[in-house]
């Protein structure tokens, strides 16, 4: 039988005709001006993968450096240009075919991720506070990823002065992932855009040059949890699929107010069922709550921050949680504000055992990485504060706490990268005793962003929890603001005991160096104190500009 045949038994069998009309396909618009920010660092990710390729060993890394942090500032001045050209407040809208939205809080957040970026960057280019072995100058990170630690192919990369310089494009991926994040308008684009960073992440938690096989457990325990969470997110989705019939924000919520005009017939015997609409926000919600690190749903963050490249460490600890605080806040203020009844007592839980938890549990830490994980655990219960809320102070009081928090917390991890003695970085709490006395500018530094996470007045911290506490009393969740007071009171304790350490007590004789770093740490450092102070002294201004930023487009 020919071909010409079959073909016309197969289309008089699907009731096709050759001389049907043309189907007329309509081509996508995608507003490639409005997604210049991410476009920006996808593209530059690209590069630094071709460099890597391409470029001689020996260039490789100023190449990589330049490459990222221009191209991070890049995706900052369009930001801005695009906030200056009205798209966070009168011309926000739904661009990319409804996938993306370009409102105030993306590109506010956006912004603060560009810049806490940026920030990180100088501490991953690094290479003065190791000893140069062999001559050759080395940071944080292992000499060759793919070979076994302690083995002979490692020995001879380290002789070679080999250094991983795809930490830049992993990097700029993961930063890619975040700016998508919290400004994803459908489900799918989200849980795109949460693998899109993650995945970078698992793999830069691997990679410390030092205590490499603690940095491996690490990485394998983030990316076993992470999948969990992932897996939950996924079933989440399609649930609430199931539930509305779309994975666009803007339809689920019309389903769930009731407002919904159409309906799929296809869907019709599922559309409406609360309890697909009750399990799978619970199950997008606890994938959400894991990336933020809140109780129960914190158990990998103090293993992964202790155990990753500390440079790593504060990149994560900052950027994550401002990108998936911004998801947070669109899932429930966009897409369940008619579920608010169902979901706020939830949230009121997850918030006081999560401020609770993080602070008790951090009085018996005895490793300063794993004394910042907890600290950074209980913020994220004072952030859920105002998330609570659901006001538009709620929302610009969040905004305005991760700002906040993101420079203190690179900063705070910058400067425990300086304190270093024969095994490379001393975290041991007991090595800092009598810091203060050893070298007083590291210690007094320190001291401020410790003061800043205990939220004592004139720092950004005090800025940043009263008005997520103002916001969560003017909300009508008092309650909730009376645990933070008490949880605030239970973190200052360990806060004011490392200061006390560090200035209080005499130094050991065989104790730790603080490592003279490049203007590249200091600039990192030196911002970090910058932005606490100003925003603790001054902090109106960016009060303001939260709240301008606050309205979700719908």
């Amino acid at each position: 039988m020919s071909a010409t045949a079959v073909h016309s038994m197969w289309t008089v069998a699907s009731g096709v005709t050759t001389a049907a009309p043309d189907v007329k396909f309509t081509a996508p618009t995608i507003e490639y001006a409005q997604l210049a920010p991410v476009l920006i660092v996808v593209g530059a990710a690209v590069l630094g993968v071709l460099a890597e390729a391409f470029v001689p060993r020996r260039g490789r890394y100023l190449t990589q450096v330049l490459l990222t942090v221009v191209a991070l500032a890049a995706a900052f001045a369009s930001v801005v240009g695009l906030a200056a050209g009205g798209y966070g407040t009168t011309k926000a809208h739904i661009a990319a075919m409804g996938a993306v939205a370009v409102d105030g809080p993306a590109l506010f957040l956006q912004g603060t991720i560009l810049l806490a970026s940026i920030v990180a960057v100088f501490t991953f280019a690094e290479r003065r506070l190791d000893p140069a072995p062999h001559g050759n100058r080395v940071d944080s990170f292992v000499a060759q990823a793919g070979s076994v630690p302690g083995s002979d192919s490692e020995k001879q990369a380290v002789r070679a002065g080999f250094t991983t310089t795809e930490v830049f494009p992993l990097l700029l991926f993961a930063v890619a992932g975040m700016l998508v994040f919290p400004a994803a308008n459908d489900l799918l684009t989200l849980f795109v855009a949460l693998e899109v960073f993650s995945l970078p992440l698992y793999l830069l938690c691997a990679l410390a040059r030092r205590k490499r096989l603690m940095s491996q457990e690490a990485a394998v325990k983030y990316f076993l949890l992470g999948a969990f969470s992932s897996a939950f997110l996924l079933f989440g989705i399609a649930l609430l699929y199931g539930y509305a019939g779309s994975v666009s924000y803007a339809t689920i919520a019309s389903v769930v107010d009731g407002s919904v005009t159409e309906i799929d017939p296809a869907l019709a015997s599922t559309m409406g069922n609360d309890a697909l609409l009750l399990i799978g926000g619970a199950m997008i919600l606890m994938g959400l709550l894991f990336k933020v690190g809140a109780v129960p749903f914190h158990m990998w963050t103090p293993d992964v921050y202790q155990g990753a490249p500390t440079p790593v460490t504060g990149f994560m600890a900052a950027a994550t949680k401002v990108a998936a605080f911004g998801a947070l806040l669109r899932l429930l203020y966009v897409v369940l504000p008619g579920l608010a009844w169902d979901w706020r007592p939830v949230m009121w839980g997850v918030s006081i055992v999560t401020m609770l938890g993080g602070a008790i549990v951090a009085i018996t830490q005895t490793d300063i990485k794993r004394l910042l994980a907890y600290s950074s655990i209980a913020h994220a219960g004072f952030i859920l504060a105002g998330v609570i809320a659901t006001t538009p102070e709620g929302i610009s009081s969040v905004l305005f706490y991760l700002v906040a928090y993101s420079f203190v917390t690179v900063g705070a991890f910058a400067v425990v990268t300086l304190v270093r003695d024969a095994g490379g970085e001393a975290t041991h709490l007991s090595k800092w005793a009598g810091l203060g006395r050893r070298s007083p500018l590291t210690a007094a530094v320190f001291a401020v962003f410790l003061l800043a996470f205990a939220g004592i007045p004139l720092t950004s911290g005090f800025s940043g929890k009263f008005a997520v506490f103002k916001a969560a009393a003017d909300g009508g969740a008092g309650g909730l603001v009376v645990v933070g007071v008490i949880s605030s009171a239970i973190a200052a304790f360990f806060y004011i005991r490392v200061i006390v350490l560090m200035f209080f007590q005499e130094p050991k004789a065989d104790g730790p160096t603080v490592a003279v770093p490049s203007p590249l740490t200091m600039t990192t450092i030196g911002i970090g104190v910058a932005v606490t102070l100003v925003l603790g002294l001054a902090p109106q201004y960016f009060l303001d500009l939260a709240s301008q930023a606050g309205i979700f487009v719908r």
